[in-house]
């Protein structure tokens, strides 16, 4: 509201009509009865000495903000308390920082708070007053002193954004709480007031002790107050500390919108804490929330990016009985989750449900999310086809869209096509990034074209295209594939140099590659350096450094990491087991192996072939055959029979057919159909050592139940081989073979039969078992079944005791 003392001045003011010099004789001002018109003057000389007077300057100053103000208030119908931008014809460099002091309050005292604020907010339009700090103190004492306690924020929050941005801030945040001593009160208001500005400049520690400070001196902070908080973990990618917060914030009953919400859930889901994100969303939702469809969709899109896709669908049909229609990101968050998981069809069928829906249809990212799906089986043609319908919808596609496609071409060896599309991109306007380039420049390196990638990455170079954190990572992967440790620590330092940060990957990449040539204080030294910078080490990164302590022989260091591993909470995979069980393997330390290979497998990790075969291998070497026995038998019947067979074939090579026999046998009671390779490896190391005995006692186990797994057909051609095994002619055998049998396997049998001078059953039987495999092989690329065959088919099998007989 305008005081008596405006108006007062007012009508002095167009009384007065004789020109006047003011502000040291810089402008010349004329007015009129009918009107006011303002004419400056660049340095006029100065007329008396009543208007050089700083008292003058005040005085003409606030004048001019009168008239200024109150000609902005005309121009509105109704009169409002606003802040018009005031047009002064006054230069900042002719008015003290001190003058503007004294004239914000003499404007406070006579006009009110709006005028006072409309010459602030002018006046800190320039540096030498934005930045002066008793301008913003003397200003918000002067509204506490009006009562307008509002605007008097408004004040502080100038200041601290004003301040902070030339690094200022603490000295700022010091004034606020310095005003409770001019009769401020710290209110939640004002503690909002300065978390806001104090969060937005990323000084979290500063916010956390700020909060605890104005909780002492009487502020008691509201629902926005954590809200703040939160966001401002949130962002800064801090889950750990937002999860902290936002517990304290629930256990007090506040509530955050929807939008908060969304926030959270997505941050939470793409730090890995899916699991927490969805209890949060569900405490919110007991507590009063009122989910919608965005905070559906960002739960969805989290979960299916892990691979939940089950629990994905669940949350559907929850959003569907709450009332809400999923939109087309939900669609499309579904879409991308079954494609990651190779469940193609399933997303096709809810792509063809999306386009045939009347409510919404396929989008860029949607087409994007099906050709992804696509190029990770292969499927290029398919991709080729979405690209084109999508094309047909009117879509354009972007620059994810080709690089995705190109990619996929690159991996197929299909650099042709690949390059074309890149073709394609430049005629449509889309300039192929740097993402582009790393796709082919990858698949080049893997296909052993590392001089096209080089040529390829420079005329990138030459486009304006500046290498990413993908393409260095790319460049020492390669480096480190050729061993070239030396290139990849100078590619690592020039990424560095260049101000982009490595990532873990990289940095476990560049161990890996030196923990293979035994380099383990370089990894050492690489693996602080990573930790230096605030990552994580994932669990690869840890395995590549067991695995180089166990090369080098050092177990015991393999040990502590592994249990730093358990510390940090990085959860060991059975990679991470295996490299561990194999290096106390050789260092002959199996009672410990043991118990990891047992702690492995009870977590419900499957050990890998490699850990299997070597903990069996080496309690086989020490004749602990009950213990290699015990620990094979937790595994389930597949895994189990690939890893005895490999056994079976080690064992045999090294002529240790004693502890292989007990392991055949059970096999032969497990699995009926041997592999040749393994029963082969076995025959052949039995009469290597001539053990005919053992050969002899398993083929009398076996011959039966071999014979009862022949087909009528097979029966029967082989009492004929086995006749003219019988009579010794190896001449109608061979003629047997061009009519009836697999020429390469009987060839081979007769042959061997031909060199062994024992004409022993246990060979015939041998002779038996690979020529029924040879012919299961034949016969299974037949079309139409025998008699034999339609006898079985009918229900007329043969018993046992007729393929005996």
């Amino acid at each position: 509201m305008v005081s008596f003392v405006f108006l007062h001045l007012r009508r002095l003011h167009h009384q007065h009509t004789a020109p006047i010099t003011l502000l040291n004789g810089f402008f010349s001002i004329q007015f009129c009865h009918s009107c006011s018109t303002i004419t400056p003057i660049c340095h006029a000389p100065a007329i008396n000495s009543f208007a050089t007077s700083p008292s003058s300057v005040i005085e003409r100053v606030c004048s001019l903000v009168f008239e200024s103000h109150y000609n902005q208030q005309q121009k509105t119908i109704y009169f409002q308390p606003t802040l018009p931008v005031l047009n002064l014809p006054i230069s900042s460099e002719f008015l003290t920082p001190e003058q503007a002091i004294t004239v914000v309050a003499s404007l406070a005292d006579d006009a009110g708070s709006i005028v006072a604020l409309s010459f602030f907010y002018w006046a800190i339009g320039f540096p030498k007053f934005r930045h002066f700090m008793r301008f913003y103190i003397v200003t918000a004492m002067c509204l506490i002193k009006n009562g307008n306690l509002e605007r008097t924020h408004e004040v502080l929050h100038c200041m601290l954004r004003n301040f902070g941005e030339i690094g200022m801030l603490k000295e700022a945040v010091n004034m606020v709480l310095e005003m409770q001593s001019q009769g401020m009160v710290l209110s939640a208001y004002t503690l909002n007031c300065v978390l806001s500005v104090v969060n937005e400049m990323g000084s979290l520690e500063m916010a956390e002790n700020l909060f605890d400070e104005m909780c002492e001196r009487g502020a008691c902070p509201d629902a926005f107050s954590f809200k703040s908080m939160v966001v401002a973990y949130c962002r800064s990618g801090r889950v750990s500390d937002a999860d902290r917060w936002l517990t304290e914030m629930m256990i007090r009953g506040f509530l955050v919108d929807n939008a908060t919400c969304s926030l959270i859930i997505d941050m939470f889901c793409r730090k890995g804490s899916e699991n927490r994100a969805l209890w949060i969303f569900n405490k919110m939702v007991e507590i009063g929330l009122t989910p919608n469809v965005i905070n559906f969709t960002c739960l969805i899109d989290g979960l299916c990016k892990r691979g939940s896709i089950r629990q994905a669908f669940e949350l559907l049909e929850e959003m569907v009985r709450k009332g809400l229609k999923p939109n087309v990101y939900t669609h499309t968050a579904l879409i991308d989750g079954l494609c990651k998981k190779g469940w193609n069809d399933k997303a096709f069928r809810l792509f063809l449900k999306l386009v045939r829906s009347d409510s919404y249809k396929p989008n860029v990212h949607t087409y994007t999310a099906m050709i992804t799906g696509y190029c990770k089986e292969k499927k290029l043609n398919r991709a080729e086809m979405l690209l084109s319908k999508m094309q047909e919808q009117g879509l354009v596609p972007n620059e994810n869209t080709y690089a995705i496609l190109i990619d996929g071409h690159c991996k197929v060896g299909n650099f042709d096509r690949a390059y074309d599309m890149m073709d394609t991109m430049s005629k449509n306007g889309l300039t192929p990034n740097i993402c582009t380039y790393n796709a082919i420049v990858d698949g080049l390196f893997k296909k052993g074209r590392a001089k096209e990638a080089y040529n390829l990455l420079k005329r990138g170079c030459r486009n304006g295209l500046c290498a990413d954190k993908i393409t260095y990572t790319i460049l020492i992967s390669e480096s480190c594939k050729q061993e070239d440790t030396r290139r990849a620590l100078a590619l690592l330092n020039k990424m560095v140099k260049v101000g982009i940060t490595p990532d873990m990957h990289t940095y476990t990449t560049l161990i890996a590659a030196l923990s293979k040539q035994k380099r383990m204080r370089e990894c050492e030294k690489i693996f602080e350096d990573a930790a230096k910078t605030g990552l994580i080490p994932t669990t690869q990164t840890y395995t590549a450094m067991i695995c180089g302590y166990c090369r080098d022989k050092n177990t015991s260091m393999a040990k502590k990491v592994f249990r730093t591993m358990g510390e940090c909470g990085c959860a060991p995979d059975s990679l991470t087991y295996g490299a561990l069980i194999s290096g106390l393997c050789r260092d002959s330390k199996l009672d410990e192996a043991r118990r990891l290979y047992e702690e492995m497998t009870d977590k419900g990790l499957a050990p890998c072939e490699v850990t299997r075969l070597t903990i069996a291998y080496e309690y086989c070497k020490k004749d602990e055959y009950s213990t290699a026995s015990s620990l094979l038998e937790k595994l389930e019947k597949k895994l189990w029979v690939r890893t005895v067979c490999t056994l079976i074939r080690k064992l045999s090579s090294e002529k240790k057919v004693g502890m292989a026999a007990p392991f055949f046998d059970k096999l032969l009671d497990k699995d009926k159909n041997v592999d040749r390779v393994t029963l082969a490896a076995f025959m052949t190391a039995c009469y290597d050592s001539n053990n005919y005995a053992l050969v002899s006692d398993i083929s009398e186990r076996t011959m039966m139940k071999t014979v009862a797994s022949f087909s009528f057909s097979q029966l029967s051609k082989l009492i004929v081989f086995m006749l003219l095994l019988c009579c010794g002619d190896f001449g109608f055998v061979t003629i047997f073979r061009d009519s009836w049998g697999e020429p390469g396997m009987i060839a081979s049998t007769g042959v061997q039969l031909k060199e062994t001078s024992s004409s022993s059953l246990e060979m015939k039987w041998y002779c038996m078992f690979n020529w029924k495999s040879s012919m299961e092989d034949q016969e299974s690329q037949t079309t139409v079944p025998d008699l034999e065959e339609n006898k079985i088919l009918n229900g007329l099998v043969p018993t046992t005791q007729a393929y005996t007989a």
